[in-house]
């Protein structure tokens, strides 16, 4: 099936009692046993399992092209149940450019526990020099956060299978419908559901898909049953429901993002804009060659500093001044001020989350507020 059909039926099941035609939200945390003492149901516990938790990673699953999938209460929770799944001190190679939420679980949590480099992993050469004899994981996060770096994932993936190295995707900013990380090669993928996935700014959330199912996919699917970091029934039934028209959405987030990012290049106040489907991008070509679609986020950098920077932000009335990303409406934030003092961030860099709304209105009141 096509990724429209399957963002609608995967992750749906009509109920076999009342027929609903939308899967109904079960909320009880535990399942009546049998009279043989098994579960005829197919659950126990909320925790371990539970039907709207299945039909979601059955759903991300299916989009994602991998065997399984497992759901957790946050992207940060996905991200540490494969660093907790690791061999103690364990070597990962980190991207320079990458979301400072899992920069900072890396260097404050796992500091004792795991060894990692940030380094600059669009460097094919680089990334090879910093494999060592207890190197076990590779994380790419391609779009990167906040810079908007492209990795080859095809050619990061050949050096790793040469090497015998597990490769992880956080493709968060790419969503399913911009890039197939599986084949270009990954083992697994990260999504912070809270983004495009859920699409609404309404819930938290966070997944890990697998290509293959293996004996380090039952070391995550215990972290996540046994570490409990899981989504609520209820957060399980608005990202299904969030997802049915994720690829319809996106279409419309790039197809905006696109016109604000040649909007924002052509701008006297502004130095650089950062976005893979401008011909200025530097992996422009390799944007090309692996992502189905640009996405929707994009930076750029405002002349005259951090002030002039914030000034434009506090001006714009559509956009709003907020972190995250991947919600219908225009988010735009001060980066570097968000992930502190250790930041490699431009301080003049603001990064926006570009959504739905008529991009004739988002492009005027970006106007107003570089006017004013």
């Amino acid at each position: 099936m096509k990724p429209e059909t399957i963002a609608i039926h995967a992750g749906n099941q009509i109920d076999k009692s009342s027929k609903a035609v939308i899967q109904p939200i079960t909320l009880s945390t535990t399942f009546e046993r049998g009279e043989d003492g098994n579960y005829p149901g197919g659950f126990m516990y909320s925790r371990s399992d539970n039907p709207n938790r299945q039909a979601l990673e059955n759903l991300l699953a299916a989009l994602e092209g991998g065997e399984a999938a497992a759901a957790f209460s946050s992207g940060n929770a996905a991200a540490m149940a494969v660093f907790q799944s690791l061999q103690p001190k364990s070597h990962i190679i980190c991207p320079d450019d990458m979301y400072h939420g899992l920069r900072n679980q890396l260097k404050i949590i796992f500091a004792a526990i795991l060894e990692f480099d940030f380094i600059d992993v669009g460097n094919l050469a680089i990334v090879k020099q910093h494999i060592k004899a207890n190197t076990q994981l590779i994380w790419l996060e391609t779009p990167s956060n906040p810079m908007l770096k492209i990795c080859d994932v095809k050619a990061i993936c050949i050096l790793a299978k040469e090497n015998n190295l597990m490769v992880a995707v956080d493709n968060t900013f790419a969503t399913p419908m911009c890039q197939q990380a599986f084949g270009l090669g990954a083992d697994l993928i990260m999504h912070s559901t809270t983004k495009y996935l859920s699409g609404h700014s309404d819930v938290t959330g966070g997944a890990l898909i697998t290509k293959n199912t293996n004996p380090f996919w039952d070391k995550i699917k215990n972290v996540q049953v046994y570490g409990g970091a899981v989504p609520s029934p209820f957060d399980c039934y608005l990202t299904v429901r969030g997802i049915k028209t994720l690829p319809y959405r996106m279409r419309g987030h790039c197809e905006n993002a696109m016109k604000i990012a040649q909007y924002l290049e052509n701008h006297p106040s502004v130095d650089a804009v950062f976005y893979p489907g401008l011909a200025s991008h530097p992996q422009h070509a390799l944007a090309k060659t692996q992502m189905l679609g640009f996405g929707a986020m994009l930076s750029f950098l405002v002349k005259g500093g951090e002030l002039a920077a914030k000034k434009v932000i506090n001006n714009l009335k559509i956009f709003t001044q907020a972190t995250s990303l991947g919600g219908v409406e225009s988010l735009i934030e001060h980066r570097y001020s968000v992930e502190g003092p250790d930041s490699l961030t431009p301080k003049n860099l603001l990064r926006v989350s570009v959504g739905l709304e008529h991009v004739d209105d988002l492009l005027e009141d970006l106007t107003q507020a570089f006017n004013k």
